[in-house]
């Protein structure tokens, strides 16, 4: 019989490039959520799930809300703009910069919109000395009056537990939504095709992996454990193939090596990873090729 009495379901938001997925990367203990010093990382809503002692996390991380671009920017901004929406209490993630920005003030009018209780996680703050922090509190108090206000470090986890016991204040009574022993929503299919496009982002020309979508072709678990995986990575230039592929195939053979190691010690067995590279032009603004690749309204 499951010891949950109570869920608490929250939005995880921010500009791009603040910590969200490495905060809910963090409190949820698993690897659900992608993570590179890039923008518009995160492309889709991940929902990473923490079961702890009577209390069920459900964690909505979000794409940081950016200025579109292209069709794809507008699905992002859109799984933002639906998310604030629907959650018991809202997770607005900032650097310890005493200057909100145009993303800071939309999200906080879309908090104030919509009546939701919200928390203010300064993140970073094992960069910066605590003292600067009070310049911080005070300009977003000037923007609106936030339940809690909670410094954290989600590299180190600093202040993780104490978000958590303030974020258990908005749960409401409730079975558990999901099993107790689930972390995400995402199948593992999908996590290890986000997990190949990190690497590419971390290894790649900054232009590169913006256009890049990875999609598992073949997936067959053996009796002896090995996970056999073959996937796809589209790209929409040939000259963006090139560069994946690298000279005489290093840089696809380095994004592979470090893509398979790190779907290894997410599944917990061994994993033989095979990779190839196709060119699907523009297909960031071709709404039949991003509903292929997974981004769609649900």
């Amino acid at each position: 019989m499951s010891n949950i009495t109570k869920t608490a379901i929250i939005s995880v938001v921010g500009r791009p490039n603040v910590g969200k997925s490495t905060l809910t990367n963090k409190l949820v203990g698993y690897k659900v959520a992608i993570v590179s010093n890039k923008p518009q990382t995160t492309r889709t809503r991940i929902t990473g799930v923490l079961t702890q002692g009577d209390c069920q996390f459900v964690f909505l991380d979000t794409p940081g809300l950016h200025k579109p671009r292209s069709k794809l920017g507008d699905f992002m901004v859109k799984v933002v703009t639906d998310t604030v929406s629907e959650v018991d209490v809202a997770a607005l993630v900032v650097e310890p910069k005493p200057e909100p920005g145009p993303a800071e003030e939309s999200l906080i009018g879309q908090i104030q919109a919509g009546g939701i209780p919200s928390i203010l996680v300064i993140n970073k703050v094992d960069m910066v000395p605590r003292e600067e922090l009070l310049a911080v509190i005070a300009a977003y108090a000037e923007k609106h009056n936030f339940d809690a206000v909670i410094p954290v470090s989600a590299r180190t986890g600093e202040g993780t537990d104490v978000l958590l016991a303030e974020l258990k204040k908005f749960a409401l009574e409730g079975p558990a939504l999901f099993p107790e022993d689930m972390v995400s929503d995402q199948p593992e299919r999908q996590i290890a095709a986000e997990i190949i496009r990190e690497k590419m982002l971390r290894l790649l020309e900054r232009e590169v992996p913006h256009g890049v979508a990875v999609g598992i072709e073949r997936w067959n678990e053996r009796e002896d454990g090995l996970v056999e995986m073959s996937a796809t990575i589209y790209c929409e230039k040939a000259s963006h193939k090139g560069i994946i592929i690298g000279k005489n195939g290093e840089m696809l053979k380095k994004i592979g090596k470090a893509a398979r190691l790190d779907i290894e010690k997410n599944l917990d067995t061994r994993v033989f990873l095979e990779l190839w590279v196709k060119v699907k032009e523009d297909w960031r603004n071709n709404t039949f090729q991003m509903r292929n690749f997974g981004y769609q309204d649900e």
